[in-house]
């Protein structure tokens, strides 16, 4: 069993910068990949990041264009996001995700998931 809960969301302006974490319970913790997803106003669920178990293997949606860098640190149970040159489009609730072995980019491959963290960005 894994408990997320993420952290670290706000208002910003575009070009500006926020960091997103997530903290997890559970000692299998490091046995666990990771994952950031957002929802949109009236969208669905969508992939943003996504770290192996075996750090530091990353993966990335299209729509990150390197300004997002995803990172965990196991002795601490947590997960980062850092988004840097943020855009009104990234406006969102943001969730880290846990996922056995090796998930790809479907929600259907997460088996734990946090309550959310709100960003908004403005133009």
């Amino acid at each position: 069993q894994v408990q997320l809960a993420e952290s670290g969301g706000g208002s910003v302006q575009a070009g500006g910068s926020l960091r997103l974490s997530c903290a997890a319970s559970g000692r299998t913790f490091s046995f666990y990949a990771m994952a950031w997803f957002r929802q949109g106003p009236g969208k669905e669920r969508e992939f943003v990041a996504r770290i192996g178990w075996r750090a530091p293997t990353t993966f990335y949606a299209d729509f990150v264009k390197r300004r997002f860098t995803i990172s965990r640190d196991n002795s601490k149970n947590m997960v980062y996001l850092q988004m840097n040159n943020l855009e009104p489009e990234d406006t969102a609730v943001y969730y880290c995700a846990a996922g056995r072995g090796d998930p790809t980019t479907l929600v259907r491959d997460y088996d734990y998931w946090g309550q959310g963290t709100q960003v908004t960005v403005s133009s």
